[in-house]
């Protein structure tokens, strides 16, 4: 089997790739197979979902099945939807999520195993809307668990360690408008003298540039409109409105130009019939660190620009609230997310995470689960880490769901 993800930086060691068609099938492929992982929609840059000299198994061929509980305000859908699927069927039926990550294309049960996010000083990761998850065990026996559960807080950020997830229940909301708001040429210097303003001047903010420019390329803001059409500020930091009807018709982006319309169409950086990001030609790094020292671990990463711009095509910075998931880089803290679209350069940004995580130590960085970092021992960095392998002892006793990046996170796994 030849099989690489996204952007082609890894090839997967696994022997086979299965699609079942139902979650009878499912069941019966995880009882038999003795070394199993379900595979994603492949945005990771690393290892997480490879399962060497065993099999993985995508989800994809099984229909979204939406289902709305009124009372609980919760949907269900199967964990190998899109949220690009999902969005706007919920938009459809007057429901919304609170948050969408920059890419709709990601699935929902890939991208709340790694902790992904959008943006938001109010906003947690994705995985803090998960009500239940139901997965497959190793036995191949299908169980539900829900905020009921003392479980929860660890499935939520599962890294693929506990079985199969199947279904995902998400937390809904009414649906409500956003308007977009895009400027150019802001000043770094004036962002880091006003970040904990700039980021909380909308719902959403992102800031996206060269760390080692003097202005941002772009800075993004998306406001929760009630009514009417919201207003925005005609220059922020210095940066200047940015009007893009000049753009292709084609153009990945969602600008919108500062016109309000549903969150399914707003909430997301790309849209989902297009290629996101710079096509997948690229890798991906990502770090958190507490909102309080944002600015500081900005000006560190600022002093090592002539060693980090010539590999990177831009960074990508937001904002995410504090949560209780165990594995979560956000757990009992607020963060600032400082994310790394390098360019496909593996040997120089494999040899250069090192000396960024060294830089950002004080700061007590704590990794994305599904990009590109150095460290290994994270114990320090989670202090759940081993209360979240003990539960996957007691899920997966006899280590089907295994991998060798679970074995490089520094705690005894399960099983002898």
């Amino acid at each position: 089997m030849k099989l690489t993800n996204w952007a082609a930086n890894l090839e997967y060691s696994a022997t086979a790739i299965h699609y079942p068609e139902s979650v009878d099938e499912l069941q019966e492929m995880v009882a038999r197979l003795p070394k199993v992982k379900a595979l994603g929609t492949r945005h990771c840059f690393n290892d997480i979902a490879d399962s060497p000299g065993g099999d993985l198994i995508s989800l994809e061929r099984l229909a979204p099945g939406i289902l709305i509980d009124d009372d609980q305000r919760t949907v269900s859908v199967t964990a190998g939807t899109s949220y690009g699927v999902l969005a706007p069927e919920l938009e459809l039926r007057g429901l919304a999520l609170e948050n969408l990550a920059s890419l709709p294309h990601i699935s929902i049960g890939g991208a709340i195993a790694t902790a992904t996010h959008g943006s938001g000083n109010t906003n947690g990761i994705l995985s803090t809307s998960v009500a239940a998850i139901e997965l497959v065990r190793a036995d191949g026996s299908l169980v539900r668990v829900d905020r009921s559960s003392r479980d929860l807080p660890a499935l939520a950020v599962g890294l693929g360690a506990f079985g199969i997830v199947t279904r995902v229940d998400l937390d809904v909301q009414p649906s409500y408008r956003v308007r977009q708001d895009v400027y150019r040429d802001a000043s770094w210097d004036l962002v880091l003298e006003g970040l904990d303003d700039v980021m909380a001047s909308a719902y959403s903010v992102c800031l996206i540039g060269d760390i080692g420019g003097s202005v941002l390329r772009s800075l993004w803001l998306k406001q929760r409109i009630d009514d009417g059409e919201g207003s925005a500020p005609p220059s922020i930091c210095g940066g200047v409105w940015w009007d893009d009807a000049d753009l292709r018709p084609d153009h990945a982006l969602t600008m919108r130009r500062g016109i309000p319309g549903p969150w399914s169409d707003r909430m997301a950086h790309f849209r989902l019939d297009a290629p996101p990001s710079v096509g997948g030609d690229e890798l991906q790094t990502e770090y958190f660190v507490d909102r309080s020292h944002g600015p500081d671990a900005l000006r560190a990463l600022r002093s090592m620009a002539e060693q980090i711009s010539p590999h990177l095509h831009g960074m990508e910075i937001r904002t995410v609230a504090a949560d209780e998931l165990w594995m979560s880089p956000a757990y009992q803290r607020d963060c600032l997310s400082l994310g790394f679209t390098w360019r496909k350069h593996p040997d120089e940004v494999l040899t250069l995470l090192p000396v960024i995580e060294e830089k950002l130590a004080p700061f007590e960085p704590r990794p994305h689960w599904g990009k590109l970092f150095a460290m290994g021992d994270l114990a320090e960095r989670f202090s759940r880490l081993g209360d979240f392998m003990q539960r996957v002892h007691s899920y997966d006793p006899g280590r089907k769901f295994w991998n060798p990046f679970l074995e490089r996170l520094g705690v005894a796994g399960p099983g002898p």
